[in-house]
């Protein structure tokens, strides 16, 4: 089974792009659905030892969370030491299951792909992106969206232009949705015939 890897700075077009491979039948890990559940299950009691004042009602506040970070970055970290193995967990399991209902190829949707480290667990790896003008308009559209948390959010991120370099194939969202539909299409047929294609 192929395992790709969907990855994409914030406002590319990634999470769009995730929904077309699934209308094209495929298994799709999202790893941040993965974290926000586990926010209200496994992951509560760690953060809550961690960050104890991010638990509200026995579930991770995102916005309080949020508000740590964005004054004390340097816990991101340890956040990251404390979530990223529940989510890895989950993938495995995910992973097994799709290989034991016999599927070829599986999504693993993971915004930070290059910044984790985490490129390692996929064969091929697809980045999403799009004109930095369309980007910073589909961002600073969203709600409780400012320009610092933007800046924050694209610090902690690989330029787009290396995760570019570092792809195996490109989408471009900026091109419309039948353009990007089309796109992933040709990746899959690609991936079954065993050619390289998409850049």
């Amino acid at each position: 089974m192929i395992r790709l890897g969907l990855t994409g700075s914030i406002g590319m077009g990634k999470s769009t792009t995730a929904q077309m491979f699934r209308d094209e039948g495929l298994r799709v890990i999202d790893s941040d659905a993965v974290v926000h559940d586990l926010y209200r299950s496994e992951a509560v009691e760690p953060i809550e030892r961690a960050f104890p004042r991010v638990i509200v009602d026995g579930q991770v506040d995102r916005q309080l969370l949020s508000a740590h970070l964005a004054k004390f970055p340097g816990d991101f970290k340890l956040l990251e030491m404390i979530v990223h193995p529940l989510v890895r967990k989950r993938e495995i399991e995910t992973i097994s299951e799709a290989q034991n209902a016999g599927a070829d190829i599986i999504v693993l949707d993971i915004p930070l792909l290059f910044e984790s480290g985490t490129q390692a667990r996929v064969d091929k790896v697809v980045v999403v992106t799009c004109s930095p003008e369309i980007q910073r308009e589909r961002v600073l559209s969203r709600p409780g969206m400012t320009e610092e948390k933007f800046k924050m959010i694209l610090g902690r991120q690989t330029p787009d232009v290396e995760k570019r370099r570092r792809a195996d194939f490109i989408i471009d969202t900026g091109l419309g949705l039948d353009h990007a539909r089309n796109e992933v299409r040709a990746i899959i047929a690609a991936l079954r015939s065993g050619k390289q294609a998409g850049r």
